[in-house]
């Protein structure tokens, strides 16, 4: 009984701290994995990052359609889980279990979030800072910006232009 205690507690622990840094794991709704690279509308071959990849089905989404894809991800067994269902796009995925606002992101085309309002401007210096006024496509699921409007809406994903 007290090592099922202990595997709760850690599950807890590994679920939770996440909140520190962005959102804790909620999986994005295939319709809106739909709906964000429709409004993307990205050439074969572009890169798109997502910023707490959770399970992994944005990134698997991604590569089905022949985009590379980026993962970000904090906690440990989401990150594995990611691995496990890339794994058949493993030669246009790449899953990193780190800290997005302390790592340097890779050139990309787009980037895909859900993120708590709380850290959307955070969000926006973070973008702007590591892409350096190269253009980039944010499609954020939920969340906006506070004073930037998005380019479209289309089922509670918004599309931003910076």
């Amino acid at each position: 009984m007290q090592a099922l205690q202990i595997v709760f507690g850690i599950l807890v622990l590994l679920f939770s701290f996440v909140l520190i840094f962005g959102a804790p794991f909620l999986p994005t709704k295939k319709q809106q994995i739909v709906t964000a690279f429709e409004l993307l509308h990205l050439k074969k071959g572009a890169t798109v990052i997502d910023l707490g990849s959770g399970d992994g089905r944005v990134l698997r989404y991604a590569a089905s359609k022949g985009y590379r894809a980026v993962g970000y991800e904090l906690n440990p067994i989401m990150y594995f889980i990611s691995l496990l269902v890339t794994f058949k796009y493993r030669h246009l995925v790449s899953v990193k279990c780190k800290n997005f606002w302390t790592a340097t992101l890779p050139q990309a085309d787009a980037v895909f979030v859900f993120l708590l309002d709380s850290f959307m401007n955070r969000l926006h210096k973070k973008i702007t800072q590591s892409f350096n006024g190269k253009n980039i496509k944010i499609v954020s699921f939920a969340f906006r910006f506070k004073d930037i409007e998005p380019k479209i809406e289309k089922n509670g994903v918004y599309l931003y232009e910076l």
